[in-house]
């Protein structure tokens, strides 16, 4: 009986009668012995069949299916959008709907998004994209002549004098230029030279890029990156897609997330056994832990890039956003030719700049940049090449990033304004860092470090054994377990940092401080009231 019902299946037939008792076959459908889960109705010996509803290339039989997929893209986990970024938009179309709920709105503290939190956009920024998108306004007399000057001079850099038509794949020559003056400036004179600028869809995709060309052989032989623990999911996503192997090393929580060579050195020797260590990623200042790295710590870094053969990438995209005290940021490229060329000479160095963070916050315009520093020729041609795949950046983000590396002048008629608002977002965002850093360590279980850059914080938790255990028989890690709960109690998303890797037994989140200061003094409330339920629950 068992075959004739394998061979009715076959013919496409399933049962019809829904009174009848189900009972679950399994059996081999196709050669490769896939199993498949179907449900039969049977009375006696008798079995009623139907034709089920059949896709054009019949019932599981698609070209591309979980079986046939990319594998790679199935390791692929990107926490800062996941299930808890899911559900949180599941819960805002329930509020839409009239669903009752113990709040009335979610408040996303999970990602960097500053305008979305309520940040307003630099004026002068958006004047001249204004002009670039609808050159008809510069005949406007509401624009200052400084605005409508910089749209003239990129709508003239562009094909047809459109920021519609395509740039050429590096970006937009006179963009470039400027990229390389605005290094200059910052390091100090340092030269750097445009041909070494690549102008990006933010700085993801940058990074991308550059692990793409990094990656190569099999086995023993495979590329491996080293990325730091914590660490942002760009990373770890991205060596899943390209099958390299990733190199963690540890953050020290208790020195203020400070990064430590001779860790660095514990991890390339392991990592040695079972790939080849060929890159070094930092993010300074950091994400998702808000260090900001010494000089010191930067030459070291440097020496051990050196000395173990590593091509540096530098994730410098958070530069202006630094606030403590002492701190300072030192760019990779500055701290290099500074040493001479003993490491100037020789090091291979990818930084990394983007529109989406500092005191712009505009992540929607996706621009950003790479300067390559000692790359080979030949490779830089392949860069090249790898580039021009995707035509070219979006041309309104290399248009703003223009304005980001050549602001208003002191002799301009935008200066003042610009400078008013560029230091009031760096200034607010300054005063919510040490809020948020104070009121988190005024409750038990909770500790933070200083935020003393970037956007966020990243404050381990206690969590009684109780809740761990819950947690485990949900299948959850057990700061994820704690993160839906506190969703659904009280509205606020934030990141496990589970999903940003952390040491065993150790349990985070991450949350931005992007919300605007009463909104967030609101969220550092909830968070303190949730989590005193949450320990007496599970006490």
């Amino acid at each position: 009986m068992a075959i004739s019902l394998v061979e009715k299946y076959r013919n496409g037939c399933r049962p019809t009668n829904p009174r009848l008792p189900i009972v679950h076959i399994f059996f081999s459908h196709r050669p490769h012995a896939q199993k498949l889960n179907i449900s039969w109705a049977i009375s006696g010996t008798e079995c009623e069949l139907q034709k089920p509803n059949m896709t054009e290339n019949g019932l599981g039989n698609r070209v591309l299916n979980m079986d046939t997929m990319n594998p790679n893209v199935k390791r692929v986990e990107y926490a800062v959008r996941g299930p808890i970024v899911q559900r949180a938009l599941q819960i805002e179309k329930e509020l839409k709907e009239g669903v009752e709920k113990p709040f009335t709105e979610v408040i996303k503290a999970n990602i960097g998004d500053a305008h979305a939190m309520g940040q307003k956009p630099i004026t002068f920024l958006r004047q001249v994209v204004a002009l670039c998108a609808y050159p008809d306004l510069l005949e406007d007399d509401k624009f200052p002549e400084d605005a409508k000057n910089r749209a003239r001079r990129i709508l003239q850099a562009c094909g047809g004098g459109s920021i519609g038509a395509y740039s050429a794949s590096p970006g937009i020559e006179i963009i470039r230029q400027d990229v390389a003056k605005y290094i200059e400036k910052r390091d100090g004179g340092i030269p750097s030279n445009p041909d070494s600028i690549y102008l990006s869809t933010g700085a993801s995709d940058a990074i991308v890029t550059m692990l793409k060309l990094l990656t190569s052989g099999e086995g023993k032989n495979r590329t491996g990156v080293m990325i730091s623990i914590p660490q942002y999911p760009l990373y770890s996503a991205a060596l899943a897609e390209l099958a390299a192997v990733q190199i963690s090393y540890y953050l020290d929580e208790d020195k203020c997330w400070s990064l430590d060579v001779n860790e660095l050195r514990r991890a390339v020797k392991a990592a040695r056994e079972h790939c080849n260590p060929r890159a070094l990623c930092i993010i300074n200042p950091g994400n998702p832990t808000g260090q900001v790295q010494s000089r010191q710590c930067i030459e070291d870094v440097i020496r051990f890039a050196a000395e173990e053969h590593l091509f540096l990438m530098a994730d410098e995209v958070y530069q202006d956003n630094v606030y403590a005290e002492g701190c300072q940021f030192h760019s990779f490229k500055k701290v290099l030719f500074e040493m001479g060329p003993e490491y100037s000479s020789v090091v291979e160095l990818v930084s990394f700049h983007s529109t989406s963070k500092c005191f712009m916050g505009e992540c929607g315009f996706r621009g950003g940049y790479m300067e390559v520093v000692n790359m080979d020729p030949e490779v830089k041609l392949q860069l090249t090449k790898l580039v021009s795949v995707r035509l070219c950046p979006p041309i309104p983000g290399q248009a703003l990033l223009d304005l980001v590396v050549n602001p208003p002048q002191p002799d301009e008629p935008s200066y003042a304004t610009f400078i008013k608002e560029r230091t009031a977002n760096l200034d607010i965002l300054a005063e919510k860092a040490k809020m948020t850093e104070q009121v988190l360590n005024t409750v038990p279980g909770i500790h933070c470090n200083p935020v003393q850059g970037a956007m966020y914080t990243f404050p381990r938790l206690s969590l009684p054994e109780k809740a761990i255990n819950a947690a485990k028989e949900k299948g959850q890690a057990p700061d994820m377990f704690y993160c839906m709960k506190l969703l659904e109690e009280t509205g606020i998303c934030l990141v496990p940092g589970s999903g940003f890797g952390q040491r065993d037994g150790t349990y985070h989140f991450r949350m931005t401080i992007l919300p605007a200061t009463e909104k967030l003094k609101v969220v550092l409330e909830k968070i303190r009231e949730f989590h005193k339920r949450f320990t007496e629950e599970f006490s």
